[in-house]
């Protein structure tokens, strides 16, 4: 089997932004798994990335004399698999101005371009997660895709307690150690996964599509509405709709959260809301990384987007398509700003100042370690690599 690097594609990342100014593309989580994780269950190997050079310690890339790279930002299905497996050396796979992947036996990088290698056109459909709002809208079809092959010739734990009830169970997957106690289970618009060691406390209440990662939490009358990924080692309370928790985040209290992505390491404190529908009902815009402008999303319902190591304090308000950088204290009264660029102390009302660097980092370090993780030497080149990037944005928008 060839070398699999997942590579970055540039305008992508840039429209990826701020959860890539901390990870790869691939390392993005929607549905079940991270699209690298799809990628090596697929493939059944290991993967590599091609991504920042601030980043690659992190992520480091393995390279051989045959080696197949793959857009980071693509998800695997099986038609996209057979055509990267029966791809030819010295050859790439394309859809339109979309490089789906390269095979070849030397170092490519996405500048490079393709007028080397061969075309071949991949004329299927296919899911390419292009902008930070794609990764809530394709969570529920990513969901029920890595539904199947993750629980392919596996037999779920039984449901031992007499108090919950599930519609639909055989659409619902339980891992071993999961605890579920007097909930109400329905899987019968998509199915519900529940990995190991998870705990959905009593009173829950969860539509499918959903899925909750290993050793995440869901709080005693937690509301889960369809399309719903908590990942790994979370807390999550309140109502919840059409949301992405990467990981390591916790939203543990009541308060609404809807069609939302929030990075790993975030906490929203107790009461705080977000709101999803413009009041004339027209599409939502966003901040851009790529035009450091507001762009239009196209959707009716669009709502947080949330960095890396980010927090909200408590009864704190985001509105209709709001973004928040990495490293970000917010907090106070009123409706927040748009944009709250990377390492921001303050709120809209208060006005902000410059989160110093040391006092995040040190923050960073405790959020970590209270998980009994080790926050390392690349964690903190990362952010530090990251407070510099962003350091105009605070100089312009603080």
């Amino acid at each position: 089997m060839p070398t699999i690097i997942l590579f970055d594609d540039p305008a992508i990342r840039l429209q990826l932004l701020p959860f890539t100014y901390t990870r790869p593309v691939s390392a993005i989580r929607c549905g079940i798994s991270k699209i690298s994780e799809k990628w090596s269950l697929w493939l059944d190997i290991a993967v590599s990335y091609q991504t920042s050079d601030y980043l690659a310690a992190a992520f480091p890339m393995l390279t051989s004399y045959d080696s197949i790279y793959i857009n980071g930002a693509l998800c695997p299905d099986a038609g996209l698999v057979e055509a990267i497996e029966n791809l030819p050396s010295q050859s790439a796979l394309i859809s339109g101005d979309d490089i789906l992947a390269i095979r070849c036996n030397e170092l490519w990088k996405p500048d490079m371009g393709i007028s080397s290698y061969e075309p071949q056109h991949y004329s299927g459909s296919f899911t390419l997660i292009r902008n930070v709002w794609d990764i809530f809208a394709f969570n529920g079809e990513q969901i029920e895709t890595d539904f199947v092959k993750i629980t392919a010739n596996k037999i779920s734990e039984p449901l031992i307690d007499p108090f919950t009830h599930c519609y639909n169970l055989e659409n619902i997957f339980i891992e071993k150690g999961a605890v579920i106690k007097a909930s109400i289970l329905n899987a019968e618009k998509g199915p519900i996964y529940i990995g190991k060691d998870a705990l959905i406390q009593e009173g829950s209440m969860i539509q499918g599509p959903f899925s909750i990662g290993e050793g995440s939490v869901l709080a005693q009358g937690t509301k889960i509405r369809p399309n719903t990924t908590v990942g790994p080692f979370s807390k999550l309370g309140g109502e919840v709709s059409n949301c992405v928790l990467f990981g390591y985040s916790n939203k543990g209290h009541d308060g609404y959260l809807g069609n939302s992505v929030l990075g790993e390491w975030c906490n929203l404190g107790a009461n705080t809301n977000n709101s999803n529908l413009k009041n004339d009902h027209g599409n939502v815009k966003l901040h851009s990384y790529a035009t450091n402008d507001l762009i239009d999303t196209g959707l009716r319902f669009c709502g947080l987007m949330m960095g890396d190591y980010s927090k909200a304090g408590i009864s704190t308000m985001f509105n209709t398509g709001s973004v928040v950088g990495v490293s970000v204290n917010v907090f106070g009264a009123g409706f927040q700003a748009k944009h709250t660029p990377s390492f921001s102390w303050g709120g809209n009302a208060e006005g902000f100042t410059e989160y110093r660097f040391q006092k995040a980092l040190d923050v960073a370090k405790d959020t970590v370690s209270r998980r009994n993780l080790t926050f390392g030497e690349h964690d903190e080149q990362i952010l530090r690599s990251v407070f510099e990037q962003t350091q105009q944005q605070r100089d312009f928008e603080c």
